[in-house]
């Protein structure tokens, strides 16, 4: 895999995928390698995908010191990794927790940012509150599932604090938008792909300041898409508009039916969404 050495001497991995601009591919988890992206539904038909291990995942290098993990301090790699591509502006697409540090690259390079995509982003970075009612809503819109009496019962626990070792996966059905053989076989792939030491730092004491990444946000010249899927019980579309509603030259996409992988959910609508979105 080509790859680029960080400030630090850490080697920053990406893979290349597709044809046309570039597009840098910022993985969730947080702190997971971006292989679960895949070629996001087909979009790397239409851009050549960038899609950035983060360090101590995938290809990537395990850092000398533990402490860059934390959030802001991941904001330098995505600067070199830009600086590597040799463009002035860089197109950035973002999933979940990976919008954390999106949003701290913009605050921190506004001008370097040309078009940001956000896909069911996390809201850390930004301090949107995520309410149970919220997501409770959201969990009641599936309950037709054969699955839903288990899910339901382990969110439940979770949301009460008393959730055991078995609770987060027991409510994996409620993140993709049908529980079918291919959102198995995505969500079995990732098993394992999570650096747990580098997860632990990334939220450490001084990752994020809301208030003072909204001011810059809100002042941002980039276009901003922040696309939903309508059934997320992780980043519902009430608490999305929200995120939206941080950035000055944002729109909101809510992708029908798709869940927290919404490439997986409906390839082509996810694509035509965000290749159209790039492409203006």
């Amino acid at each position: 895999m080509p790859a680029v050495v960080s400030s630090d001497g850490t080697r920053l991995a990406y893979r290349a995928v597709g044809e046309g601009p570039p597009l840098l591919c910022l993985p969730g988890g947080p702190m997971q390698d971006a292989a679960y992206l895949g070629d996001l539904g087909g979009l790397s038909a239409h851009r050549r995908l960038v899609l950035l291990d983060p360090r101590g995942t995938g290809a990537s290098g395990v850092p000398a010191d533990a402490a860059s993990y934390r959030c802001d301090r991941l904001v330098g790699d995505v600067e070199r990794v830009r600086d590597h591509l040799g463009l002035e502006q860089v197109d950035l697409l973002a999933h979940s927790a990976g919008a954390n540090l999106a949003a701290l690259y913009a605050e921190q390079h506004p001008g370097r940012v040309r078009r940001l995509v956000l896909v069911t982003p996390s809201v850390l970075a930004v301090g949107v509150d995520v309410p149970d009612g919220a997501r409770k809503q959201v969990a009641q819109e599936r309950r037709g599932e054969p699955w839903f009496p288990a899910a339901s019962s382990a969110l439940e626990e979770l949301m009460a604090g008393r959730g055991g070792p078995g609770s987060a996966e027991a409510i994996t059905p409620f993140m993709y938008g049908r529980w079918d053989d291919a959102a198995r076989a995505h969500h079995a792939a990732q098993h394992g792909r999570r650096n747990e030491e580098a997860a632990a730092a990334y939220r450490a004491p001084g990752a994020f300041e809301p208030d003072r990444t909204r001011a810059v946000l809100e002042r941002l010249p980039a276009r901003v898409l922040v696309l939903a899927g309508e059934v997320d019980l992780n980043s519902p579309p009430s608490a999305m508009a929200e995120v939206a509603a941080v950035y000055g030259a944002a729109e909101l996409v809510v992708q029908p039916g798709a869940g927290h992988s919404p490439w997986i959910d409906d390839p082509a609508r996810f694509v035509a969404a965000v290749a159209g979105f790039l492409d203006t």
